[in-house]
């Protein structure tokens, strides 16, 4: 099993601790560095739901080799529930791994971009049950990158996630999807607290930062786990305007 000291290769989930915590930047950022270390990359995303397109973000700040998605549901709803409701296929769950194998024979790294938390419902196994994210790692024996806020109540967030994939043996890291400008207490608490865990910690509104910007910015943000230049905490900290 892959430790948080090693650098990943091969499939590489990215997982969050709820919506909207940053995780379609970090796997741009992943990319980007993993890029940057001169690996070929690409990304799946295995379902996107609502009328947004993550890969398409992705393309725009990170231009990975390969960028696709597998199955698209107009309502921004759990993947399952989503299909449901279009009255489309559900995702099957060896599907997606095929998919994802079928590109880690022609890249170096593929990260794997899900949808919300990691024990949302994706899809249908063949024998009817719901699969979700946590068990796409176990299929696939993947690492999983847990993108999670860092204020107030993200502590409890991240220690279930990280219990949950502890629990299946899946390796897994921590990147803070949105690190403010102006940091209080809790912040620098949470960051003492969660270092161990920490693989990165982006800057609130890396998102919005013009592709070339983020491309030459982006490896810093990350730590040699995931192909970043990241390795010293302290530094990092004391460089924070």
């Amino acid at each position: 099993m892959r430790g948080v000291s090693d650098a990943w290769t091969g499939p590489v989930l990215v997982t969050g601790t709820d919506s909207g915590v940053g995780k379609t930047i970090a796997t741009a950022a992943m990319a980007v560095a993993a890029q940057a270390a001169g690996l070929r990359v690409a990304v799946v995303k295995p379902a996107q739901t609502g009328e947004l397109s993550d890969v398409d973000t992705v393309r725009l700040l990170a231009a990975p080799a390969t960028a696709r998605t597998l199955a698209s549901f107009a309502e921004p709803l759990a993947p399952l529930t989503a299909a449901r409701i279009a009255q489309q296929e559900p995702l099957e769950l060896y599907t997606v791994v095929d998919a994802v194998r079928a590109e880690a024979e022609k890249h170096d790294v593929v990260l794997v971009d899900g949808a919300g938390g990691l024990l949302v419902p994706m899809g249908l196994r063949p024998s009817g049950e719901p699969w979700t994210m946590a068990d796409l790692a176990v299929s696939l024996d993947a690492p999983a990158v847990v993108v999670a806020r860092a204020g107030s109540g993200t502590l409890n967030h991240i220690a279930l996630t990280l219990e949950a994939l502890s629990r299946r043996a899946v390796t897994a890291g921590v990147v803070l999807g949105a690190w403010p400008v102006e940091p209080e207490l809790v912040h620098w608490s949470n960051l003492s607290d969660l270092v161990d865990n920490l693989v990165g910690v982006l800057p609130d509104g890396a998102g919005s930062m013009e592709p070339g910007v983020f491309g030459r910015s982006a490896p810093g943000w990350l730590t040699p786990t995931l192909h970043g230049v990241l390795d010293d905490w302290r530094a990092w900290a004391e460089n924070i305007d």
